[in-house]
Parts: structure tokens; sequence; C-alpha cells
């Protein structure tokens, strides 16, 4: 069952332009809380905005009873989010959704992120490292002054490679030509991956061409969090039928394969 607590935040700073890290004292959620989980925040003391928002769990202290969040200022709610001061209280709700499995016949998993779409990986790292399970990172941006993460995955003593837009770090591309180059090493029993919906569409064709499985984290709008107002529906292919599963609870996390994804222009 989720909790409500009244979190105080300890520390809250941008790490990049737009991109923040805000870490809360929430004991009760930080205890239970899996990677690929979420928590939905009330962004300000008052009620405008009236909808929570949902974040990612970037890291958790469970000795400290702290959560770290990390997002990127899109909108209304994550730049009012942006003015929090440290030493303030937050109304958290959480935890809440599906979080990553954790099969027992997986050795060497890939972690997939594209932009913010890393801000899950990076507590699902950790857990995995320390379940002796070799990971490698692959992380997308734009550009090399947008990439997130390394220094969370340098402390881990875990393997990444980066790919950008323009060239300016790593491989000059997307992240899922960084995950077609990789492939022929044939190095992964299992992928985790998250990001934007087109992005996840080919990584999802390029695991099932290969033989590989995995998950998806799906970034989708949410209001309720528990699947009561249906905001988040997706569709999704079930006993070869199209029906509808609610991102909010049903997922974050699917199956490769489960979700009928827009391909798109891939970022």
């Amino acid at each position: 069952m989720p909790s409500v607590e009244k979190a105080l935040v300890i520390r809250h700073r941008e790490i990049v332009p737009y991109y923040y890290e805000l870490e809360f004292i929430a004991p009760s959620i930080a205890q239970e809380v899996l990677p690929g989980q979420f928590v939905n925040i009330r962004v300000s003391n008052s009620l405008d905005p009236l909808l929570r928002r949902p974040f990612s769990i970037y890291n958790v202290d469970k000795k400290l009873g702290s959560i770290t969040v990390f997002y990127k200022v899109v909108g209304r709610g994550t730049e009012l989010l942006s003015l929090m001061p440290i030493q303030k209280r937050l109304d958290v709700m959480g935890p809440l959704g599906r979080p990553f499995s954790i099969p027992g016949n997986i050795n060497r998993a890939y972690l997939i992120g594209g932009g913010v779409g890393i801000a899950p990986l990076v507590y699902l790292a950790r857990v995995l490292t320390d379940s002796d399970i070799k990971v490698k990172v692959l992380m997308g941006a734009s550009t090399a002054g947008f990439i997130c993460g390394r220094d969370m995955f340098d402390q881990l003593g875990v393997n990444y490679l980066i790919s950008t837009d323009d060239g300016s770090e790593g491989l000059k591309g997307k992240v899922t030509d960084l995950f077609e180059q990789q492939l022929f090493l044939q190095d992964c029993d299992y992928i985790y991956a998250c990001g934007p919906e087109p992005m996840l569409a080919k990584i999802t064709r390029l695991a099932l061409d290969n033989g590989i499985d995995g998950e998806i984290s799906l970034e989708g709008r949410m209001a309720c969090g528990v699947g009561a107002c249906l905001g988040c529906s997706h569709p999704v292919l079930k006993d070869g039928n199209r029906s509808y599963a609610k991102i909010c609870s049903d997922g974050p996390v699917f199956r490769i394969g489960e979700m009928l994804l827009h391909n798109g222009d891939v970022r």
C-alpha cells in the first residue's frame, strides 16, 4: 500500500541546465520502494496546480530514509518544484507502480536510457550490482552537456557508453544506434530500457529480433497514480488481442513485446 508522507527536502540542485536532483526524507516510502517504481508529489503547497506529478526513483538511502528523484523542468508543475528550497516539506505519495523484476537466470544486463529516462535505471543498477549481475549502461542525450547519471554509475563501478545526437561525446547518433552496435558482442542476457516511446519501440524490435528478453519503463502523463482516472491508458497486445493497460498501476514497467508502441522518429 502506498503511503503519504510530509517529506523534508534535504538536497535540491540543478546538475545541468533544466535537470534537477531532489532528495527528501520519507522513511516509510524509502523502506518499501523498488527499482522502477515512482512517487507522486504535490509540487506546491496550494491546490494550483491541483494534480500531483509523477517522478521516477533515482536513488534510495534506506538507512537515512531518503529518496532522490531526478527530473527535467518541462512545464509549470516542474518549474514550481524547481523553486522548492531545502528544509521545506513536500506532500509525497508512494511507492507506486509495478517495479522492474530481476529474473534468477540473468548474469549480464544492459540498462538503456534516453534523456531523463536514465532516472529509474540508476537505482536499478545499484540493486543489480548488489545481486552480482554484470551491468552495462547505454546512455543517450542530445549533447554532452545533458548527459546525467555518470557520477552515480562511477560510484557503482558500472561500465557505461554514451551516444549524443551532435557527436559531442561518444557515438554520434541515438542510443538505439549504440544498442544496435553492441549487439554483436552477445554479452547481454536481459535488457532494461526507459525513454521516449519511439526509442522504446526500436529497442523492443531489436531485442525481439535478437532473441533478448527484457523490460521497458514507459514515460506517460499520469494524474491519480493509482489507476482510477484512466488518464494514462495505453494500448497493449494481450493473448493476440488489442487491449489497454494503465501505465501508472499496470506499469510503468512492462515486458518487452507487451506494449503496442508508436514507432515514430527515434530519439
